[in-house]
């Protein structure tokens, strides 16, 4: 297994780039804080560039879709990437912008830099990114603040999704702000507290550590004590995933059942064409905890091809053909995929 492991890792670097370079970011410059400024990449014609959003701890960089018009106390959706990936690429075959110009909500997306990871990988493991208000965390959580503002966006309906590194991020913005968020869509992700450090990040991504749902639970309540607001958790994962093991999917929905103290055997069960959904609900019958299992996907986001927000306009790294849109069925989960009048 590890070997295995080991090469899907190797197929995803360059063989001159060692491991670790996908781990430890190199030392960062100061950020200098700038007026709030935005500025549209070449070739883009969805996200624009936002620079001077907050005192950005973590030095990465935002980008963000409002649609024109966008009247006050519409949803927002922030979206993270995985590593070798931009917020760009991401959205070209998650379709996330382009779904908010049709259903009328506001996207925000973090981008990694290369001089704090060559690989663009967000640094999920490191406690002093992923510790409330302080370093990439507090960047992400800023960039958020910075366009629920501008939008006008409604508080209550702010979500959060991510891929790999962005979705063992976004495990660790809904642990460390769970007031924030309404729900959070975990791709091929990892449980809030699975490393520490570089070495078991490795070890974390080819097998979850072996916790209890109580030790996996107690990660969070260390750094949130009480929630009050229960975000509805989303978890998306391949069977086949050589990258990130699907342990790493089973230990989150533990994590949220024992955080939500939902029995382990009180779930819904379906089956779609091509994938097995279980379903935890609240005793109103709301669901709380959800896992999505894509039978023989790889690692990446199920993405389908076609026209219209939420689907794939170009093929991307890390972006699968799945036969349907995560990002549809996402947003469908989220109440986001009702018609809205410009």
């Amino acid at each position: 297994m590890r070997d295995r492991f080991k090469r899907s890792v190797e197929r995803l670097v360059p063989t001159e780039t060692r491991l670790s370079d996908l781990f430890w970011p190199f030392s960062r410059e100061p950020e200098r804080k700038a007026p709030s400024a935005r500025r549209r990449p070449a070739g883009s014609s969805t996200l624009t560039e936002v620079v001077g959003f907050g005192s950005n701890p973590g030095g990465l960089r935002m980008f963000e879709h409002i649609p024109d018009g966008l009247p006050a106390g519409r949803p927002l959706v922030l979206v993270l990437h995985g590593c070798q990936q931009s917020a760009e690429s991401y959205d070209r075959a998650a379709g996330w912008a382009s779904l908010a110009e049709e259903r009328g909500f506001a996207v925000v997306y973090a981008q990694q830099r290369e001089v704090n990871n060559p690989r663009l990988c967000f640094t999920w493991f490191r406690p002093s990114e992923v510790t409330r208000d302080r370093g990439e965390l507090m960047s992400i959580r800023q960039a958020v603040a910075h366009t629920a503002e501008r939008a006008a966006s409604d508080p209550e309906r702010i979500f959060i999704t991510g891929l790999s590194a962005g979705g063992a991020m976004t495990a660790a913005m809904l642990a460390n702000y769970p007031d924030v968020f309404a729900g959070g869509a975990i791709i091929a992700g990892l449980p809030f507290g699975a490393a520490r450090d570089a070495s078991r990040a490795f070890d974390a991504m080819g097998e979850a550590p072996d916790r209890t749902a109580e030790e996996w639970g107690d990660l969070v309540r260390a750094v949130s004590p009480s929630i009050a607001r229960k975000p509805a958790i989303s978890i998306w994962h391949g069977t086949a995933d050589e990258t990130v093991a699907l342990s790493n999917g089973y230990a989150l929905v533990e994590q949220w059942r024992d955080l939500y103290r939902l029995p382990k055997d009180a779930f819904v069960d379906k089956r779609m064409k091509g994938r097995r959904t279980r379903i935890w609900p609240d005793k109103e019958g709301k669901p709380l905890v959800t896992l999505h299992e894509i039978d023989g996907m790889g690692h990446g986001t199920p993405v389908a091809r076609g026209e219209g927000g939420g689907h794939a306009t170009s093929a991307e790294p890390f972006m699968l053909e799945a036969g349907f849109s995560s990002t549809l069925d996402i947003a469908k989960e989220w109440g986001l995929t009702r018609k809205w009048r410009k």
